[in-house]
């Protein structure tokens, strides 16, 4: 009598399952990759900006934990890439996390992807690459597109220095207070946000930082791809009266310039004669954007002159 034979496990099925990929008419065959966490970059928008070497590693991996199956499907069966696909995203992490770490532990190799650009950069990941580093277990980047870097290079704003804040906060008060802080910062800022709230961000970003130069990149690699350029007021004017645009945003803001120190007592002269035709917020705002100053601790010293006067 044959022995029957044991039910195969999802491991073995995963080894002999197909790990191939095809670029045009051509079906190339990946080549197996050693256990780990391999960090893959895939396009924001344009199919075709994905690496030869990220489809490698998708073709070849055990499995791709990917934030939303429904969307990579549409990047794998464009290349005719058949892997196995595990959600990985905010709200499973907790449960997702040790099941991904213990399939590394048994020798298998994980791709690791967001919906779209580099994982990590906005995205979940980072405990996950965090564990696998104190676990001893590889972990590997497989660079590519950033819708961050993308905006940075087509904004014509400088890029010898820059800092990526990614989304600010939803509510108004909050978001001011955040920008504020981000005031002084000696480079080029860049901004993620939602298309609803374009118009009142870039009104903030112009209440607090002055009509400094910027630009809104929208849909980049994509076919309604735009990129608007001008003072932050200017383009905040512009997007309120246009209505909420479609698609992601970045907003790239450029660095506070470097000017001379003002002494107090030339600060102090200077709001006061501003207080003589402007409220105390018009002329902190006029008196921050003129020296490069902070609003907030231009507009504290108003309010105590303005007090002083009466």
């Amino acid at each position: 009598m044959t022995a029957a034979k044991a039910p195969q496990s999802d491991s073995v099925k995963t080894v002999r399952s197909s790990r191939t990929f095809h670029i045009g008419d051509a079906t190339l065959t990946a080549a197996t990759l050693d256990p780990g966490l391999y960090v893959v970059a895939t396009p924001i928008g344009n199919l075709a900006d994905v690496t030869l070497r990220a489809l490698a590693i998708l073709a070849g991996a055990d499995a791709i934990l990917a934030e939303d199956t429904r969307v990579s499907r549409a990047l794998l069966a464009r290349y005719g890439i058949e892997r196995p696909l595990s959600a990985y995203h905010e709200h499973n992490a907790a449960e997702a996390r040790p099941r991904a770490l213990r399939r590394i532990a048994e020798g298998q190799a994980l791709a690791l992807i967001s919906d779209a650009g580099t994982p990590l950069i906005s995205d979940p990941g980072y405990k996950l690459v965090s564990e696998a580093i104190e676990l001893g277990f590889a972990v590997i980047a497989a660079p590519g597109p950033s819708a961050a870097l993308a905006a940075l290079c087509v904004a014509g704003l400088p890029t010898d220095r820059f800092y990526f804040e990614g989304f600010l906060p939803p509510r108004s008060s909050a978001r001011r207070e955040r920008i504020n802080a981000l005031a002084a910062v000696p480079g080029s800022l860049i901004f993620y946000e939602a298309a609803g709230r374009l118009a009142e961000t870039l009104a903030d970003l112009a209440l607090e930082l002055g009509p400094r130069p910027a630009a809104v990149a929208r849909e980049l690699t994509k076919l309604h791809e735009e990129v608007r350029r001008g003072a932050l007021d200017k383009l905040a004017a512009e997007y309120a009266a246009d209505g909420a645009p479609r698609g992601e945003i970045v907003i790239v803001v450029g660095a506070a310039e470097e000017r001379a120190g003002v002494s107090e007592a030339v600060l102090d002269r200077e709001i006061a004669e501003q207080l003589t035709n402007l409220s105390v917020k018009d002329a902190s705002a006029a008196i921050a954007a003129k020296h490069g100053l902070p609003r907030r601790q231009v507009y504290a010293r108003a309010l105590a002159i303005a007090g002083a006067q009466r």
